[in-house]
């Protein structure tokens, strides 16, 4: 989806696709990232 959105603003110069490829690149949300990395740490205590 990046990478559609990039390929379009450049073509066009479009800045809805710009905007999109932005929001792509952010974290939806970054808790969600915090409570991953938790998790591989509690993995590899387990093991």
């Amino acid at each position: 989806m990046r990478d559609l959105s990039w390929k379009y603003f450049a073509m066009t110069g479009d800045v809805d696709a710009y905007l999109l490829y932005r929001e792509a690149a952010q974290p939806l949300n970054p808790a969600a990232e915090t409570a991953v990395e938790e998790e591989q740490v509690y993995d590899e205590e387990a093991e």
